[in-house]
């Protein structure tokens, strides 16, 4: 594999959280089988083909990876959960920091076209075309905290508590861990009694838009903010159009894009 390929796809950075996370080959006792492949090889390759679009059959010989052992290996991380720890150091490390902007977070959705297979449905949208949504919940600063996949035609709304309950608690920069925000942004779409109720208990202020009263452009300079943060993570190729049959696996690399987008703000690269 070329190392500047390597290096852009898997930097020395986040391959120094990913690489303790990874669940070691264990060669059979009895001899043969799969030979050992570089973790820091496949997980380059998962990279490259999150980014790139590329079909797996299309993997490049110079990653040094065969076809069926990045698929399997992908699909064996996806399994062990690798995907959403990764996630949750690179928010750890921006925790500790300081980087992440608790004062609110804020929630939105993007519909995507699908193929084919679970978590899809008609988008209302696009005229009944099967499809399925991706679900964000940011910082203050539109950094993806959480992001989860659901069938198109599944309303906004019903993803609001499960974000919210699935938030990790990240490192702080002083005292212990932190899960709540101090204020919730969103659109009318997520507007409900219960849901106001609900936040309300739980300590968090929300600020929802009603139908009726509040336009969602009170949303103002929040609202430009998670508009741009669907937007970073659909822009990862692999995203653009849903190809993937099982929805777990779209999910991956969803939470993969929003990792390497976090990341990027960790060394201040350009999303």
């Amino acid at each position: 594999m070329s190392s500047d390929l390597a290096l852009r796809l898997a930097p020395d950075e986040l391959w120094e959280l990913a690489e303790p996370l990874i669940p070691k080959f264990a060669p059979r006792r009895q001899g043969g089988g799969t030979a050992a492949v570089s973790d820091r090889a496949v997980f380059a390759a998962i990279v490259y083909v999150l980014t790139s679009e590329c079909a797996w059959r299309h993997l490049p010989a110079e990653f040094g990876v065969s076809v069926p052992t990045a698929h399997r290996r992908f699909t064996a991380r996806t399994r062990a959960g690798l995907w959403p720890r990764l996630h949750r150091a690179v928010l750890d490390e921006l925790g500790a920091r300081g980087q992440v902007d608790w004062a609110s977070v804020i929630v939105d959705a993007a519909a995507v076209r699908a193929k084919r297979g679970t978590l899809t449905g008609p988008n209302p949208v696009d005229r009944g075309k099967k499809g399925s949504k991706v679900h964000v919940l940011s910082d203050a600063v539109g950094l993806p905290l959480v992001v989860a996949v659901s069938a198109a035609n599944v309303h906004d709304s019903q993803a609001l508590k499960p974000l919210l309950m699935a938030l990790p608690a990240i490192r702080s920069r002083r005292g212990p861990r932190r899960r709540r925000p101090v204020k919730i942004r969103a659109d009318k779409a997520y507007h409900s009694a219960d849901h106001r109720a609900w936040l309300r208990r739980r300590g968090i202020v929300p600020r929802i838009a009603r139908p009726g009263i509040e336009s969602g452009e009170r949303l103002g300079r929040h609202r430009w903010v998670i508009e741009r943060t669907p937007a970073w993570l659909l822009g990862y190729r692999r995203l653009t159009i849903r190809y993937e049959r099982h929805g777990h696996l779209f999910n991956a690399f969803l939470v993969l894009a929003a990792t390497i987008t976090c990341y990027r703000k960790l060394t201040k690269q350009p999303t």
